[in-house]
């Protein structure tokens, strides 16, 4: 799905775009409504596609609905008008009412997380969501192998089993997914004891065997030329980086709060505070787009041909 005159896409057509640019769209979670600005004026002050997406899990730790901050997203959108490529993203999840939600409500991809089944069942199910989504324009990407997490609010378990090429090979002809998040030693959350690690053997074997972009999750704190190097492999490398809780934690310590609240609890705070927030998660979004995705200035590229 594309609009031209409000420049939304499908996941899809965002990282055909990047594979071929050499570059990785930046698919950043918010978790609060009002840091959804932060994330489209960075997007546009650097000229460069991104994505806006929330996981299941995010939703009940910040008590939002998907019909929330679908309307919140949309709020922001119309406000800002933004000229640069957006999408909007449904990450982790394993509800299919879930899904069928964001797309009333206007996503343009979901990511059905059926990881933790074996690799039949995940496929059934992984096929279902693919069914419905491009039935009706929608992308969808969907989990390999498991992606750790520390501090289990992207995902509901820090078990990491890693992605194995032949198998992401037959998931990827089995269910005809747009996009394949894998498991390559990063992990969502914060690294407090383990360290970050990008096994790029690993990730260039399943690009050799693999014809769909390739996520790489677990964007925060995982060193820049990490990342880079996950980008840019040889034959071609991850075309979208998850990154949340760098964004976070930027507004945290502007507002000086020791642990997170909810949706509704940041709106209670004094307009000029909200404003410093949204100021310091606009800069992580910037730092981010130059200095670890490399799409910066990359909006053009999605007008030509």
């Amino acid at each position: 799905m594309v609009n031209n005159s409000r420049r939304i896409y499908s996941l899809k057509q965002l990282l055909a775009v990047a594979g071929h640019g050499n570059f990785a769209v930046g698919a950043f979670s918010p978790r609060y409504t009002l840091l959804i600005r932060a994330i489209l004026m960075a997007a546009e002050a650097s000229h460069s596609p991104v994505i806006v997406q929330v996981a299941q899990i995010e939703l009940k730790w910040y008590q939002l609905t998907v019909e929330e901050f679908a309307r919140q997203f949309w709020l922001q959108f119309e406000e800002l008008q933004p000229t640069i490529p957006v999408g909007l993203h449904l990450d982790h999840t394993s509800d299919f009412s879930l899904i069928q939600a964001a797309v009333a409500n206007g996503f343009t991809s979901v990511m059905v997380d059926a990881s933790a089944l074996p690799l039949e069942k995940n496929i059934a199910k992984t096929r279902r969501v693919v069914e419905f989504a491009h039935a009706r324009g929608v992308s969808v990407e969907a989990e390999l192998g498991r992606i750790g997490s520390a501090d289990l609010i992207e995902t509901e378990t820090d078990e990491e089993l890693f992605t194995d090429p032949r198998e992401a090979a037959y998931f990827v002809g089995q269910t005809g997914i747009d996009a394949l998040a894998v498991s390559v030693g990063t992990a969502h959350g914060v690294y407090r004891v383990r360290q970050p690690r990008i096994d790029l053997e690993r990730l260039k074997a399943i690009r050799a065997l693999t014809p769909v972009p390739l996520v790489l999750h677990g964007g925060s704190g995982t060193p820049f030329e990490m990342i880079r190097n996950a980008i840019h492999l040889p034959d071609g490398g991850v075309s979208k980086v998850n990154i949340a809780t760098d964004l976070e934690l930027a507004l945290l310590e502007e507002l000086d709060l020791k642990e997170r609240t909810t949706d509704a609890g940041l709106k209670a705070f004094p307009l000029e505070a909200l404003e410093r927030g949204v100021q310091a998660v606009r800069q992580v979004v910037e730092d981010k787009i130059s200095h670890f995705l490399g799409s910066r200035d990359h909006a053009s590229d999605y007008l030509k041909g």
